[in-house]
C-alpha cells in the first residue's frame, strides 16, 4: 500500500459496512426466533397430521438458514471492524509521522522518502553540512544501519529525518500486512450459492471463525475481554459496558467464551451456545460419516467345552480395535445434541415455553445446561442437578424431568412465571460402584454450581428477587450439599430426592432458611440405604458405623410424600417407587416438588 492511499483511506466506511452486516444479522436472528418460537410453535399447538409435519420441517429448514445467515453476517461484521481497526492504527501512525515532518518542514515524497535541509552555519564561518533525503526501513538490521549512518552525519537533521522515514515505512508495512491478512479472511466468508445449510457449511463456519478470531486478536485485545476468573457480577458489568459492535465481535468470534460466562443475559448465552452446538454437531457428524460402519456380522457362535458360546466375529473385533471407541463416543455425543434439539422443538407443546441453552460442551462426558422458560424474567427458578451416570448422551431424560416439573408448576399455580433448569455442569460419576462412592465428583462440581446460582442472580432482570430452589437427585444431592458446605448456595429452598447423603450433618447447614430443606425417599429406593450405611464413606458419620442422610429424622429435613406411602395421592396423583420415578407425570412426588418451587408450602403433603 502506498502513502497516498493510506493517507486518504477512511476506515469509518468499513465500520459503516460492518454496521450494515450486523443489522442484517440482527434481522435474520429475529426472523429465526419468530419462526421457531411463534410460527412453528403455533403450528404444533393447533395442527396435526402429515401436512403439519411437512410444514414444520420446511419452516425449520428456513429457520436454520436464517441462523446461518445471522452467524455469517456476524463474522463479516467482525472481520470488517477488525480490518478497520488495523488500518486506522496504521493510518494514525502515518499521520503522526507526517505531522512531525511538517513541523520540521521536511518534505515527504510519494514513496515515503523524507528530505531534510542543509544545516545552519556555526559562528558564520564553517560551511554547513549539505541537506539530503532518506528512505525508511522496517527490517531491524536495516534500521540500525540507517540510524548509525544518520548519527555520524554532521547534519543534525539527518537523524530526525531517518526516524520519521522509518515510522512512515512501518505504517505502510502495517497497512500492507493488514490488507494481506484480512483479504483472504473476508473472501473465505463467501457462502455456497444454494439454499441448503449443510454440515460442511457449519464446519466451514467454524474454520472461518477461528481464522477471523486469529486475525482480529489485536481488535479483541483493544476491546478487552471478561475479567479473568471473574465473578458473575463482574462478567455482567463487563458485558453491559461493551458497545453493540463489541458485543457482536465476541459473539461472532468466541461464542464458546460468551456462552459459558455466568452472569450474562440468558438470551445472549443461548445465542452463543446454539452457534457452538451447530458447529460441534456438524463436525461430529462429518467425523462419524468418515468412520467405517461396524460390520453387520457382529456375532458368531463357537463351541467351548461342549457348550455353544456367542462371541464377536474376528471382523468386528478388528473394526472395534481401530474405530470402536471413537465411533461410540461420537454416537453418544450426537445423541445428546439431538436431545437438545428435541427440547427446542417442543416449544409450544402444551404451552411449554422457549428453551434456553445456558451451557454446552461436547468435551469429555459433555456439558449441557438447559432452561425451560427464561430465568432472567422468572419469578421462580428451579435448578436441578442429576446424579450418577449423567452425561450428554443421556441428557434427554434429565431435560424431560424439568419439563415435567415446569408443567406441574402450572397446575400448582396457574400462570406462574417459572424457569426450570437442568444443570449438567459437572463430571458426574459414571459408575455406581467404581465412581459414586467418591466425594471428589461433588466437591469438584460444587464451585461451578454455586457460580451458576450467583449468575442467575446477576442476570435477573424481572421485578423483585426471584425465588430460587436447588433440586438434586441421587449423587446430585451430594453435590448440592458440598456446595452448601463450602460456600453460599444462593437458594431459598432445597429439594433432595433419593439422596445417599449431602456432606453435612443437618438441614440447618444447607444454607437456606430454617424449614426449607425438603426430602423425598420413595419406597424401594435403595440409594438412601447405601448412603445410610456409609458406602464409600461419603457422608456425615452419625456413629457406630452409620452415616446420616436427609431421610433420617435427626437430619431435620421436611420429609414430603412421594405417594407410595399411602397409594394414590390427593387430586388423583399417583405414587412412585424405586430410584427414578420422582418426576413421573402426575405423581405425588412431582406435585409436591412443584408446590415447593412456586412457594405454596402449605399444600405440600407429608407422611403422617
Amino acid at each position: 500500500m502506498n502513502l497516498t492511499t493510506l493517507k486518504q483511506l477512511k476506515p469509518s466506511e468499513w465500520e459503516e459496512a460492518a454496521d450494515g452486516y450486523r443489522s442484517t444479522g440482527d434481522m435474520a436472528a429475529e426472523a429465526k426466533d419468530h419462526l421457531e418460537n411463534v410460527v412453528i410453535a403455533g403450528v404444533r399447538t393447533s395442527l396435526r397430521g402429515e401436512a403439519a409435519d411437512a410444514a414444520i420441517a420446511e419452516l425449520k429448514r428456513v429457520a436454520a438458514a436464517f441462523h446461518y445467515t445471522q452467524v455469517q453476517c456476524g463474522l463479516v461484521s467482525a472481520a470488517l471492524n477488525g480490518f478497520a481497526y488495523d488500518m486506522e492504527a496504521a493510518r494514525k501512525k502515518l499521520l503522526a509521522a507526517l505531522d512531525d515532518a511538517a513541523a520540521r518542514k521536511f518534505p515527504v515524497g510519494p514513496d515515503g522518502s523524507v528530505s531534510y535541509p542543509a544545516a545552519e552555519p556555526k559562528n558564520g564561518v564553517e560551511l554547513p553540512p549539505e541537506g539530503g533525503s532518506t528512505n525508511g526501513a522496517t527490517d531491524p538490521t536495516a534500521q540500525a544501519v540507517g540510524r548509525q549512518a544518520a548519527n555520524i552525519n554532521p547534519n543534525p537533521h539527518a537523524a530526525a529525518a531517518q526516524e520519521i522515514a522509518d515510522r512512515i515505512a512501518a505504517a505502510l508495512r502495517d497497512a500492507t500486512e493488514a490488507d494481506g491478512k484480512w483479504a483472504p479472511k473476508v473472501r473465505a466468508l463467501t457462502a455456497d450459492d444454494d439454499l441448503t445449510v449443510s454440515d460442511a457449511d457449519w464446519k466451514d463456519t467454524r474454520s472461518d471463525m477461528e481464522g477471523v478470531r486469529d486475525a482480529g486478536k489485536a481488535y479483541l485485545d483493544e476491546i478487552g475481554g471478561p475479567p479473568k476468573d471473574g465473578a458473575p457480577k463482574a462478567n455482567a458489568a463487563w458485558w453491559a459496558g461493551l458497545a453493540p459492535e463489541e458485543r457482536e465481535a465476541y459473539l461472532s468470534l468466541d461464542p464458546a467464551l460468551v456462552g459459558r460466562l455466568d452472569g450474562l443475559p440468558s438470551d445472549i448465552r443461548d445465542e452463543a451456545n446454539r452457534v457452538v452446538l451447530d458447529e460441534t454437531q456438524a463436525v461430529a457428524q462429518l467425523q462419524l460419516n468418515g468412520i467405517p460402519k461396524p460390520p453387520a456380522n457382529e456375532w458368531t457362535w463357537i463351541t467351548a467345552g461342549g457348550y455353544p458360546s456367542k462371541v464377536h466375529t474376528d471382523e468386528w473385533m478388528e473394526w472395534d480395535r481401530k474405530h470402536g471407541d471413537q465411533y461410540r463416543q461420537l454416537e453418544t455425543s450426537l445423541k445428546g445434541m439431538n436431545s437438545l434439539r428435541a427440547r427446542f422443538d417442543q416449544t409450544g407443546e402444551r404451552g411449554l415455553p422457549e428453551a434456553y441453552l445456558l451451557g454446552f460442551s461436547a468435551e469429555g462426558n459433555g456439558r449441557a445446561i438447559v432452561a425451560t422458560g427464561n430465568p432472567d424474567t422468572a419469578e421462580h427458578q428451579a435448578v436441578y442437578v442429576p446424579g450418577t451416570t449423567a452425561n450428554l448422551g443421556k441428557v434427554e431424560g434429565d431435560i424431560d424431568r424439568m419439563t415435567q416439573l415446569w408443567r406441574q408448576t402450572q397446575e400448582a399455580a396457574p400462570g406462574a412465571n417459572v424457569s426450570t433448569i437442568t444443570w449438567l455442569g459437572y463430571d458426574a460419576p459414571q459408575d455406581v460402584v467404581k465412581d459414586a462412592p467418591f466425594e471428589h465428583y461433588a466437591y469438584d462440581g460444587a464451585p461451578a454450581y454455586r457460580q451458576f446460582m450467583d449468575g442467575l442472580e446477576a442476570s435477573h432482570s424481572g421485578p423483585g428477587e426471584p425465588h430460587r430452589t436447588a433440586v438434586g437427585h441421587s449423587y446430585g444431592t451430594t453435590l448440592i450439599g458440598a456446595a452448601a458446605e463450602k460456600g453460599d448456595l444462593n437458594a431459598d429452598d432445597v429439594i433432595l430426592a433419593g439422596s445417599p447423603g449431602v456432606k453435612v450433618g443437618s438441614a440447618e447447614e444447607m444454607d437456606v432458611p430454617k424449614g426449607h430443606v425438603w426430602n423425598q425417599e420413595a419406597d424401594g429406593d435403595k440409594v438412601p440405604d447405601i448412603g445410610r450405611w456409609g458406602h464409600g464413606g461419603s457422608q456425615w458419620r452419625l456413629g457406630g458405623g452409620v452415616f446420616l442422610i436427609p431421610s433420617d429424622e435427626v437430619f431435620g429435613a421436611n420429609q414430603i410424600n412421594t405417594g407410595a406411602e399411602g397409594g394414590e395421592g390427593p387430586g388423583g396423583t399417583k405414587g412412585v417407587e424405586g430410584h427414578s420415578g420422582y418426576w413421573d407425570e402426575s405423581s405425588t412426588a412431582l406435585k409436591n416438588q412443584a408446590l415447593v418451587v412456586v412457594g405454596e408450602y402449605g399444600d405440600v403433603t407429608k407422611p403422617e
